[in-house]
């Protein structure tokens, strides 16, 4: 089992910090500071990410890099939680765009981050090369 652990501090109102092991994040609703749904979407494409990365890895795949845009809709009703969310992964100078395409799906099937969203919204993704 893996422990992790956060510290949030916040002022008056809705200004804070996110501190964990490796680095701080400021958050808030003004300029330069993430809001939840910023970090969860965040914490989403980063899982995604490093999941990927190992399979590509494990695939001796090459890429020069990859841009990931994450489209999440809320729900009207309380509590607002995610009804949809669309992930785009955009990745340059793929060396073999097939293997890329099952190192995403695969990527979904095992990323944590993924599969705890995917309980209460209904999730795709798809994959462009450049």
């Amino acid at each position: 089992m893996s422990n992790k652990n956060v510290t949030l501090t916040f002022e008056q109102g809705f200004k804070g910090t996110l501190e964990a092991e490796n680095g701080r994040a400021a958050i808030g609703v003004e300029k330069d500071t993430l809001a939840p749904y910023d970090m969860l979407l965040g914490a989403l494409g980063s899982c995604l990410y490093a999941t990927f990365l190992e399979i590509v890895n494990k695939k001796r795949l090459t890429f020069e890099n990859v841009n990931i845009e994450i489209q999440g809709v809320k729900r009207e009703t309380v509590p607002t939680t995610l009804e949809t969310v669309a992930v785009t992964f955009i990745v340059k100078e793929a060396s073999k765009p097939k293997g890329f395409q099952q190192a995403l799906k695969l990527a979904t099937e095992y990323c944590s981050v993924y599969q705890t969203i995917a309980k209460v919204a209904d999730m795709s993704y798809e994959i462009e090369f450049l």
